[in-house]
């Protein structure tokens, strides 16, 4: 008798006369030399990088694609039995499926979608791995080229794109600015003596500077009579009010 040790991540397959005879789990095993022949295959999930892929997309871009998958065996007798070598295969159905996969769909939905892509290429692999005893748990695209030419036209609409915000931005603040303006001037329409204070400040702060000389014009000087006339009104008919 002859003892074999298999991993906690293993399991064995054991061949009697080159029959399977059964499934060996973790632990120390007993095995008969020369009669059985015992295969170690190990449960652990696989990264398996595919390759770059030169792709056509459905409106006709050259794009390269790369992707990773992962996978792990859940059967381990037909791993061993159904296929030869697992990892070579699906690397080889991998890099059909990527082609097939993302050239029915456009530029942008590979850009875009990419969940939905991975999703489509790990069911399609799965219905033919499963055959195999082994399960591809996940993949990813991970890097999209682009050609040159299409990379400038892009970066030209994503310029194009933030100039007609800017402009739309630009438009609404000058909306609003007109809005507020029409309000203002109805406010001074409505209110003659306001529109002549105004007038009067925008005089007074001109002339802060020292050396500037400010003409008063002959209408200024009666609003200034007119207001004083006000001011007075207002302070006889506040003391009027005022418990004796």
């Amino acid at each position: 008798m002859a003892v074999r040790i298999i991993k906690q991540y293993e399991r064995g397959v054991l061949f009697r006369f080159g029959r399977v005879q059964r499934t060996l789990e973790p632990g120390f095993r007993l095995i008969i030399p020369v009669v059985d022949v015992l295969h170690r295959v190990s449960l652990r999930i696989v990264t398996l990088p595919i390759q770059s892929q030169g792709i056509i997309t459905r409106d006709n871009v050259s794009v390269g694609v790369a992707a990773v998958a992962y996978f792990r065996v859940i059967d381990p007798v037909k791993s061993v039995v159904e296929i030869e070598n697992v990892s070579a295969a699906i690397d080889q159905i991998a890099q059909t499926t990527l082609r097939k996969v993302v050239g029915q769909h456009t530029l942008d939905e590979t850009l875009s979608e990419t969940d939905r892509i991975n999703l489509d290429i790990r069911e399609v692999l799965d219905v033919i791995t499963l055959a195999w005893g082994v399960e591809v748990t996940l993949v990813e695209l991970k890097d999209i080229q682009l050609p040159d030419s299409m990379k400038r036209a892009m970066a030209k609409q994503a310029e194009a794109e933030r100039e007609k915000r800017a402009k739309i931005i630009n438009a609404e603040g000058e909306h609003l600015a007109a809005a507020a303006l029409g309000e203002a001037s109805d406010v001074m329409m409505a209110h003659p003596l306001a529109l002549q204070l105004r007038t009067l400040q925008s005089l007074v702060e001109i002339g802060v500077d020292k050396n500037t000389t400010v003409v008063f014009p002959a209408p200024i000087m009666t609003t200034i009579a007119e207001l004083n006339a006000f001011i007075g009104r207002e302070a006889a008919a506040g003391g009027a009010v005022e418990p004796g």
